[in-house]
């Protein structure tokens, strides 16, 4: 019969492990991620603005997911003594593995605080808090982080301003 279309069954069969499930959250449920099935897509209701507040949530774990991965990269590039023209001085190798080490330590505090951040706005959309806000260590996670690029740019300026001095 090649005109039928396939049966239920079989369509389950083949469908049965990818089919999304609705995602059913009340009180009692202890986590966002505690779903019975969390490979399967899962649907969440659209009451109010709920898919917009998951995006927007999703868009700002992938900014702090982003960021540390800057951070990652400016510690290899400060561990490695990267120059493009002249060979690192001895104050720039002296400096280079404990500023490496702070931005390699602050990148993983970055991604932790993204991660958390994440699971935490999750869990607020789930239980239909009105208002969700990203806490305290996140604002002294941002705060530490804008104070040692700063820090790191004005040495980093000192230490060109030494060196060209030196050269003359």
């Amino acid at each position: 019969m090649a005109g039928t279309p396939p049966s239920k069954d079989i369509l389950t069969i083949l469908t049965g492990p990818f089919r999304p499930q609705l995602a059913e959250y009340t009180s009692s449920t202890p986590n966002l991620l505690a779903h019975p099935a969390p490979s399967h897509p899962l649907l969440l209701n659209n009451i109010a603005s709920t898919t917009r507040d998951h995006l927007a949530n999703e868009r700002t774990f992938l900014s702090w997911l982003r960021l540390s991965i800057y951070l990652s990269v400016v510690s290899i590039a400060i561990l490695l003594s990267f120059h493009l023209r002249n060979a690192p001085t001895p104050l720039e190798k002296k400096i280079a593995l404990p500023l490496g080490l702070t931005f390699w330590v602050l990148a993983i505090a970055c991604l932790g605080s993204g991660v958390m951040n994440y699971v935490q706005t999750a869990r607020g959309y789930a239980g239909r808090r009105a208002l969700v806000q990203s806490g305290v260590w996140t604002q002294i996670i941002f705060t530490v982080i804008s104070t040692a690029i700063v820090g790191s740019c004005v040495l980093f300026l000192s230490v060109n301003a030494q060196t060209s001095q030196k050269r003359r």
